[in-house]
């Protein structure tokens, strides 16, 4: 049976309604953990995940959370971005399957770009022993390399942008336009056929849309929860990468058809 719902007041134009008991327990839960899964949910809630998931539309229609595809959390005043640590637990066994894959393009002497992210994190991980010149837009990979003698390090500098502890604006996109690295792996919070790659703030679409043009290859590197979404600012579209890599839980029908776009894309 549906939870009753009634008409309430109206904002604007728009009009809400009360929400049931069961979806001001999520927002609740979401208040005390920013960033979960829908597994999470149906295990605190004890609902089913297609009640859940259809909760989760409603309130999204409501603009009380944002979503990314396979998890959630609530909606500020403004466009909320999930900061690194609630975003490096999610959809870990699949970023981990990407960074092994991207690490085989890479070789002893390369330079190696790495934008600012989680699947970033893990390709430096597994990088930090080979002799490298590596740049990066991201703190908590220069404080991961740093250690290792054999990786030649530069971090671009720039405004510190709180939610990605990652270097953006004016400063950081000088040293960008002025390197030409062997390789550059790209991360993005939403990607799609359609809408190519997007990004959530001017800067960070700006700087993006740098690194796609200055290296030798370009990698795209991105677990398929982010497929099928967009965010407000164009990136580039997804034919300018070279190649993507993602995991293996992008439909088929999807796959197939971001391969017919003449996009090279890589499942692991």
């Amino acid at each position: 049976m549906n939870d009753p719902q009634t008409a309430g007041a109206s904002v604007g134009s728009k009009s809400f309604t009360v929400i049931s008991k069961r979806q001001q327990q999520i927002l609740d839960y979401l208040g005390t953990r920013s960033m979960v899964t829908v597994n999470e949910l149906v295990a605190a809630t004890g609902a089913s995940p297609a009640t859940i998931r259809r909760d989760l539309v409603r309130l999204d229609d409501e603009g009380r959370i944002y979503r990314v595809r396979g998890s959630v959390s609530l909606k500020s005043s403004g466009s909320r971005q999930p900061t690194t640590s609630e975003k490096r637990t999610l959809h870990h066994e699949q970023k981990i399957r990407i960074a092994e894959e991207a690490v085989k393009l890479v070789h002893p002497g390369d330079s190696v770009l790495l934008d600012a992210g989680t699947t970033t994190i893990e390709i430096a991980s597994r990088i930090c022993e080979m002799p490298l010149k590596v740049i990066t837009t991201d703190l908590n990979i220069g404080i991961l390399l740093a250690p290792h003698r054999n990786i030649d390090l530069s971090l671009t500098g720039g405004t510190v942008d709180w939610s990605s502890q990652s270097c953006i604006g004016d400063l950081a996109r000088e040293v960008l336009l002025r390197i030409h690295p062997t390789v550059t792996f790209i991360s993005c919070n939403a990607w799609d056929l359609r809408m190519g790659i997007t990004a959530p703030t001017i800067e960070k679409a700006r700087l993006k849309a740098d690194l796609l043009k200055q290296a030798t290859k370009t990698v795209l590197v991105a677990d398929s929860s982010k497929y099928g979404n967009s965010q407000l600012f164009e990136v580039g579209r997804l034919s300018q990468a070279d190649l993507i890599i993602t995991d293996s839980d992008l439909g088929g029908e999807d796959a197939e058809k971001v391969r017919n776009a003449g996009v090279s894309l890589k499942l692991v």
